[in-house]
């Protein structure tokens, strides 16, 4: 499985980001596609999930902010990131997870939240 992320950048405070990611290989349900997060000196962290059944996990602090998505043919997962803050600045991961348990990540993509 390969992961391609794209749609980071730098946003002002309060402004929007939309990131996705593209899964190519042998994709077959069931199976979890999502969101993690490293920001400098942290370790990495949840931000959003998806099952290839649309049921739906999102990590306290970006609840009511971030929307998590994936295209009919369950193979590219958005991030809709709204209100953003300088606290979500980060490198943002895709993450594909088998039901086996076997992970695949994406390069991260870098969200920069200043003024």
């Amino acid at each position: 499985v390969q992961l391609q992320a794209s749609g980071g950048g730098l946003v002002q405070p309060g402004g929007s980001l939309r990131l996705s990611c593209a899964a190519s290989g042998i994709i077959y349900p069931p199976n979890t596609m999502g969101w993690y997060r490293q920001a400098p000196g942290k370790q990495r962290e949840l931000v959003a999930d998806i099952t290839s059944g649309n049921s739906i996990n999102y990590a306290d602090n970006v609840e009511g902010r971030f929307t998590i998505s994936r295209d009919n043919a369950k193979t590219t997962v958005h991030l809709q990131m709204n209100s953003l803050k300088p606290e979500d600045t980060a490198l943002y991961y895709c993450k594909y997870q088998r039901k086996s348990g076997q992970i695949y990540w994406g390069q991260g993509t870098e969200v920069t939240v200043s003024s």
